[in-house]
């Protein structure tokens, strides 16, 4: 029902989507998220690998390239919690290439050594080429599964007593939004 509003401001160009974990589902399957085709589902968000629930913290690669405006400056690695059942990024080889070759990846799930990887826990879904989240080629829609809203409070990670100089970072996703709403 909020479609054609939901194309409008998008087609505007102005203001920001943002979509976590299921919100990330509807972006992708309002075809908003990889390429800002409003109607066209180009990729999906299936079921985990593990067939089951997962809930944990995990770590991200924050992609250099990519022209997101949430992450302007931002660098990785990031760790953030996960928790779902269907995150799974998949597509067509075709449309992950275009992916690829447009540089919408912005986060990917990464192993001990920063790597990305496809290998669980690490990759908890098993999402292709690792991608935890992507923007459009606009970098104003973002969607991804981890929860940066879940660490916006150095308090919020499960091991914040033993790291004294841990920072939130889900955090300046947030901050990244608010400014960008201020200078418009």
């Amino acid at each position: 029902y909020l479609g054609d509003q939901i194309n409008d401001f998008t087609q505007q160009k102005k203001g920001l989507v943002f979509g976590v974990c299921n919100g990330f589902q509807v972006l992708v399957r309002t075809g908003l998220l990889p390429f800002g085709t409003m109607g066209q589902m180009q990729a999906t968000l299936t079921d985990n690998d593990s067939g089951r629930f997962e809930c944990r913290w995990i770590n991200l690669k924050v992609e250099d390239k990519s022209t997101c405006v949430f992450l302007d400056g931002v660098k990785g690695p990031v760790s953030l919690q996960v928790a779902h059942g269907e995150g799974k990024f998949f597509a067509p080889a075709q449309t992950l290439q275009k992916v690829e070759d447009q540089k919408l990846v912005v986060f990917r799930y990464i192993n001990s050594f920063g790597k990305p990887t496809q290998e669980y826990p690490a990759n908890p879904n098993g999402s292709l080429n690792a991608i935890a989240g992507i923007t459009d080629p606009s970098g104003r829609i973002l969607g991804l599964m981890p929860h940066p809203e879940r660490f916006v409070w150095k308090t919020q990670h499960p091991n914040w007593r033993r790291m004294s100089d841990l920072e939130p970072q889900g955090l300046p996703i947030f901050e990244k939004i608010v400014n960008y709403a201020r200078q418009m």
